[in-house]
């Protein structure tokens, strides 16, 4: 095999996409990663990058192009970093989360299950009910570029709401105006650092300006500047972040005006959502998920469901429709508090909630001898600890229902609770997130063996 060399020009064609959403292109033995190519397409294409076992280059001319072929639709493309696949067909977009799907389970999980298709979105635009939009050193709002944490100016994002982009609009105004300090990440210094905002069915929204410090000047006039461009904004609260990380929240919350958390319904419940509380983004496509994961989970109205990684108790009162008593555990207090008060709110009396990580929640429970015939699992994208498999598999559910927002950990994941004697029986990939790289999927597991 050559070694292919940095800057010369090879001709290759595009065969399908990373993980990440570049283009596969295999030269001389070599894959090539390549953004913006699609698949079936003839490039020419220049080598930017030699690495151990790959490359990475840029399309230098496109031969033949694919008809999946598109025109972003959104100006910022290519210099904001938030989204992938606007220059392709959304049929396009969707086969290639399908495939990763599929190769994840397959290649990493060692699994011969076979995924059910994917369920994709009706509405590929505006769906983002959750916006976090940092503030540069400059004082810009927009979203990083592409692997740094330079902020590009972003005025109109396609895949957020238009609330959310009126009141970031509103904030910088209120900043340009009264001269409000942005904080510099490099040096720890300056005030604002994001402006974070959560927007429900009905057009309400919260807004959270999160600071390096307990309070913010001209906190009447932010207020004024917020409502003004975004009439029904319910709250607006400051969140105090005074670590020199790059993490988004802080731990502590004062409400400037109005209330500190907002309503959004969700399968036919009411959820009250507070700024930490994790809510799946896309709630029209959340709907779609939940209702796969309890079709997987198969309940008969008297079993016993725990639900780890529960957040504000979305899954866990989906499940307890269908069952006899449902458990959800999460470790974020605030989403526990949410998550009783949702219970209450929607009259639902045979679930229960407790703060605890999942692993700790999972030796409790086999500790106290509980025997659920289902758990489900949400976790983060860096998947679940094997110390939670483990547990999860010492209580012997007949049945674990995993949702995965990365099929590389799923894959691990499915591989590891197949050496404790379950397989997955059914899968089925659902596009939470258009125009990303981002995939969700929802396996059952079902233990074959004691």
């Amino acid at each position: 095999m050559e070694q292919l060399r940095e800057q010369s020009i090879y001709t290759g064609t595009a065969e399908g996409y990373s993980s990440e959403g570049a283009g596969i292109v295999r030269i001389e033995g070599t894959v090539v990663f390549v953004p913006g190519a699609v698949r079936g397409e003839t490039l020419d294409i220049k080598i930017t990058r030699v690495m151990k076992n790959a490359a990475a280059g840029e399309i230098v001319k496109i031969r033949t192009p694919s008809p999946e072929r598109a025109v972003p639709e959104c100006p910022y493309f290519g210099r904001c970093g938030g989204c992938t696949f606007q220059h392709v067909s959304y049929a396009e977009e969707l086969w290639a989360k399908e495939q990763r799907v599929k190769d994840a389970l397959r290649r990493i999980g060692g699994s011969g299950v076979s995924v059910e298709g994917i369920l994709g979105a009706k509405n590929p635009l505006r769906y983002r009910n959750k916006s976090q939009y940092p503030v540069g050193a400059d004082g810009t709002i927009g979203f990083f570029q592409a692997r740094t944490h330079k902020v590009v100016a972003v005025d109109r994002c396609l895949i957020q709401s238009e609330v959310s982009d009126r009141t970031a609009g509103a904030v910088r105004d209120w900043m340009h105006r009264y001269k409000i300090a942005p904080y510099d990440e490099a040096r720890g210094k300056g005030l604002l650092r994001h402006v974070y905002v959560r927007v429900n069915q009905q057009g309400q929204s919260l807004c959270c300006i999160v600071a390096n410090g307990r309070q913010v000047p001209r906190e009447p006039e932010l207020v004024a500047f917020v409502r003004s461009a975004a009439p029904k904004t319910v709250g607006v609260v400051l969140n105090v972040n005074t670590r020199k990380d790059n993490v988004i929240l802080g731990d502590s919350y004062r409400t400037i005006w109005g209330q500190d958390h907002l309503m959004d319904t969700l399968c036919g419940l009411e959820f009250r959502l507070s700024v930490p509380s994790f809510y799946q983004v896309n709630r029209e496509q959340a709907e779609v998920l939940y209702d796969k994961a309890v079709e997987f989970a198969d309940l008969d109205g008297q079993d016993t469901a725990l639900d780890l990684y529960c957040g504000t108790g979305t899954i866990t009162l989906c499940l307890a429709r269908r069952a006899g008593r449902a458990i959800g555990a999460e470790i974020v207090p605030p989403a526990i508090q949410d998550a009783w008060e949702n219970a209450r709110h929607n009259h639902i009396d045979n679930v229960e909630f407790f703060c605890a990580d999942a692993a700790d929640a999972a030796a409790r429970m086999e500790s106290q001898g509980l025997r659920p015939r289902v758990v489900t699992v949400d976790p983060p994208r860096k998947g679940l600890a094997p110390a939670v498999i483990a547990s999860v598999a010492a209580m012997a559910p007949e049945r674990a229902v995993y949702v995965s927002c990365d099929p590389a950990t799923l894959g691990r994941d499915v591989k590891i609770f197949g050496g404790f004697g379950y397989e997955a029986v059914r899968a089925v990939a659902v596009d939470m997130f258009p125009g990303t790289a981002h995939v969700e999927t929802v396996v059952s597991l079902v233990r074959k063996t004691s």
